[in-house]
């Protein structure tokens, strides 16, 4: 159910992205689609034996929902929600396979990670993100949500002068682009 997007600035954003919000849907809604996601963020370089099951879906898709709360507060204003702090803080205490640099056939440095990583492993590596996020006052400043129409992605602000409106560009700012043209030569349209 649609393509995987990293556009959130953050691997614990690129994470909440993972939810469909109009109509609802789930893009994480087996194993390879985790593998995918985990490759795709980074967080597990190419190649890494990845072996995901249920357990690993069930253990995400509950880390985006305490990641959704800890968001939407943020974005209201409100406080923190106690629990998902607390599991959050639980989550972040696994220690995450080690990186380590590789050489690599052509002379230049690669990513690895130490040993495959297990699913608490890459929920912890996802939590370590998130607390990091959320307690960086400049960080978390920089979070909106898209002003695209039927997006509800999460991203950091990072633009000059903290102006963007899209969580990209090329996707709901295109469509944002087109709409307006639409709105603008649909008068003319009809008049002819």
């Amino acid at each position: 159910m649609g393509e995987l997007r990293f556009d959130g600035g953050r691997v614990c954003l690129d994470l909440v992205a993972t939810r469909v919000a109009r109509p609802v849907g789930e893009r994480l809604d087996r194993a390879e689609r985790v593998v995918e996601w985990a490759y795709g963020t980074g967080l597990v370089p190419p190649g890494t034996p990845v072996d995901a099951d249920a357990g690993w879906t069930q253990g995400l898709t509950d880390l985006r929902t305490l990641l959704e709360a800890l968001v939407g507060a943020q974005l209201t204003g409100a406080p923190p929600p106690q629990d998902a702090v607390a599991r959050l803080n639980d989550l972040a205490r696994v220690a995450p396979p080690a990186p380590r640099a590789v050489l690599a056939e052509d002379g230049t440095l690669t990513r690895a990670l130490a040993a495959p990583p297990d699913a608490a492993a890459l929920l912890a590596a996802v939590a370590r993100d998130a607390v990091d996020l959320f307690t960086d006052p400049v960080a978390r400043s920089q979070l909106r949500r898209c002003e695209g129409e039927n997006c509800a992605l999460v991203y950091l602000d990072t633009s000059r002068g903290r102006r963007r409106r899209w969580c990209s560009s090329e996707v709901c700012g295109n469509r944002e682009r087109v709409a307006r043209h639409r709105r603008r030569t649909a008068p003319a349209l009809r008049n002819a």
